[in-house]
């Protein structure tokens, strides 16, 4: 089986137009070899040029000092112009409509702050029960602070009919019951414990039909599905970069905002001096002037070093691009599936909880152990592959198109046999 499948694995990899990539990353080690990394949905790997990007920046700051800012070939004032063109074809926007800055939750409260403005009996917010932590507790406290109840103004939704993840007719189901009640729907774009790919449009397209606010957390989709925010009407989304966009721990965070809304300079936001009438900055006289694009929502001066390290990993993406990226990801998932389905040893022993139709989830397969505990992850861990443990029995899997081959699949598989084999 394991021959059949390697010899399977390395026609696929021979062919793959995109195999090149993965040697433009650094591979945790292992007694001397490359592990088997499989966990770039929770932190990406280290592009190999992203010292050159990052250490021509101290280079400058050594050489310019605060002159930085405006001179050389890409002064700090305007840093963040540099991501745009990236980020625009990434997420499926104009380059007005996107920038890089804060983090995840920072940029959330600030969208917040413009989008859910609850007046009358529309106070409600939706997300889904077991919602990333970043999002609940954002959303939670923004409620608060708005003086109402989370218990009454919260709604999470559950799956109705006993599955793992929520259907689209769910979901629009509780959104038309919601109606006028309805103030802003918050959800992710891809679901970090089951790697479900929401359906951003429809559900954008039913929110605002009952008049509500639209936005999602992209921290698991940007970099691993095809997205079309301007064109799929989307209010405001909000990103991490060091999952699949492989920015490094903590990295700078980004921001979309719909064209329509970014013109309207009279929409109530919290407000930074970076967000303001970049050509009259520096004359210091408070002036109250947004910029008339995503822009306007900036709060200060770009962290160079973070976006010197995003900048490193989105030149990958440019050549890379997204659409080849996902056309080999829906291959590489759809293949690590089957060998997992078709092993003898495995298919009583675990359950995937990611959907089955491959156009309804990322680069991620969410492996519920049956019969098994945690000893099974840490065989795999002790055994050279790095992924993700979920609470209670979880192992969450996500081959990587950018760096992660089919044979990557097959050894997977293979050690996960016999971590299975091995608990008797």
């Amino acid at each position: 089986m394991k021959e059949e499948a390697l010899s399977r694995a390395n026609e696929l990899d021979s062919s793959d137009s995109l195999s090149s990539f993965r040697s433009q990353f650094h591979f945790p080690q292992r007694n001397g070899k490359d592990c088997i990394y499989l966990c770039g949905n929770s932190l990406g790997l280290q592009p190999k040029n992203t010292s050159d990007f990052v250490n021509n920046e101290l280079k400058n700051w050594q050489e310019r000092g605060v002159e930085g800012h405006f001179t050389g070939d890409q002064p700090w004032v305007s840093y963040h112009q540099n991501s745009k063109s990236s980020l625009a074809k990434i997420v499926g926007a104009y380059e007005h409509e996107v920038v890089a800055m804060n983090n995840l939750t920072t940029n959330l409260h600030l969208a917040m702050a413009s989008f859910y403005q609850p007046i009358g009996k529309r106070t409600k917010i939706l997300i889904e029960r077991g919602a990333f932590p970043s999002d609940f507790y954002a959303v939670y406290s923004r409620i608060q602070n708005s003086g109402f109840d989370p218990k009454g103004s919260l709604i999470e939704l559950d799956p109705v009919d006993g599955s793992d993840y929520l259907s689209t007719e769910e979901i629009i189901s509780k959104i038309e019951e919601l109606g006028d009640e309805l103030a802003l729907v918050m959800f992710p774009g891809v679901q970090y414990y089951t790697g479900q790919f929401f359906d951003i449009k429809t559900i954008t397209d039913v929110a605002h039909k009952v008049g509500a606010n639209v936005g999602f957390d992209l921290a698991h989709a940007i970099g691993n599905v095809p997205l079309q925010l301007h064109q799929h009407n989307v209010d405001f989304a909000v990103w991490c970069t060091y999952k699949y966009l492989n920015s490094g721990p903590g990295g700078v965070g980004g921001l979309f905002i719909h064209e329509r809304h970014g013109k309207n300079k009279e929409l109530p936001r919290l407000s930074g001096w970076w967000g303001h009438n970049a050509e009259g900055r520096f004359k210091m006289d408070n002036q109250v002037n947004p910029i008339p694009t995503v822009d306007g929502w900036q709060l200060s001066n770009v962290n160079i070093l973070s976006h010197a390290s995003h900048l490193a990993s989105l030149r990958i993406f440019d050549e890379a691009g997204i659409e080849n990226l996902r056309n080999k990801s829906l291959k590489l998932t759809d293949f690590m599936e089957e060998l997992i389905l078709n092993s003898e040893v495995l298919n009583d022993q675990i359950k995937i909880i990611t959907p089955s139709n491959h156009e309804e989830r990322g680069a991620q397969l969410s492996i519920y152990l049956v019969n098994h505990g945690k000893s099974v992850f840490e065989f795999l861990i002790d055994h050279g592959v790095i992924l993700d443990w979920r609470e209670p029995n979880v192992i969450r899997v996500a081959p990587v198109p950018l760096y992660n081959s089919f044979t990557d699949a097959v050894n997977f598989v293979t050690i996960l046999e016999k971590a299975i084999r091995n608990e008797g």
